[in-house]
């Protein structure tokens, strides 16, 4: 996995590839698909969500640069993979989802990796409300075009990383906040995620 999929999408961070190594991916794939843990695709974990392919979740680690002293915010826990991998390069992870079944089984598999530098919540991604404290916030489904609510939980440098648009035509962003309240957006690849719950909004209607 780290050759074939993650250095071949120029995923070259040492930080990054030492993370998802030290993490065993098979761990976290359900069971009925161990066998393509780490096959370069998208896992089904049920409600119609799925688990990231190893490519975007390495793209995603790299772009948000996340440094020892980083308090990281984890938008969709889902298997819990990407919210381990991110506890190996963070301070602190907190790491939401809004299906309760997806925590429970994130948390055992979390503490069984003897990561305890993690919170998982039950929580609506759209109904969370955090004053500016994070370092980074890595959203793993996406959105269909970009407001401030998860900007607005950043502090100053930090970053977020969100797949906006509606398919088949998305881009991976990573947004910067600058100290002056400005935002930058770096383009950094193309791809379809599903999109976050309750973010979706109606088509607007054209006559």
């Amino acid at each position: 996995m780290l050759g074939q999929q993650l250095r071949a999408w120029e995923v070259l961070d040492d930080r990054v590839l030492r993370a998802f190594a030290e993490t065993p991916r098979e761990n976290f794939v359900p069971s009925d698909y161990r066998d393509l843990a780490f096959a370069d695709a998208e896992i089904p974990l049920g409600h119609g969500q799925s688990m990231l392919a190893p490519k975007v979740e390495g793209r995603m680690l790299q772009a948000l640069q996340v440094e020892p002293i980083d308090e990281v915010l984890v938008v969709g826990t889902g298997s819990g993979y990407l919210t381990a991998c991110l506890a190996r390069l963070a301070k602190h992870v907190k790491s939401v989802d809004v299906f309760p079944e997806f925590v429970t089984a994130a948390e055992a598999k979390i503490a069984a990796g003897g990561i305890h530098n993690v919170e998982l919540k039950v929580a609506d991604a759209m109904e969370l409300s955090y004053p500016a404290r994070f370092d980074a916030i890595a959203v793993t489904a996406s959105v269909p075009e970009l407001d401030g609510h998860f900007t607005r939980m950043l502090r100053p440098q930090g970053r977020l990383f969100v797949v906006v648009g509606r398919g088949p035509a998305m881009e991976a962003q990573l947004i910067t906040l600058q100290p002056d309240g400005t935002t930058t957006t770096d383009s950094l690849f193309e791809t379809v995620l599903a999109p976050l719950i309750n973010a979706e909004r109606p088509e607007p209607f054209v006559l």
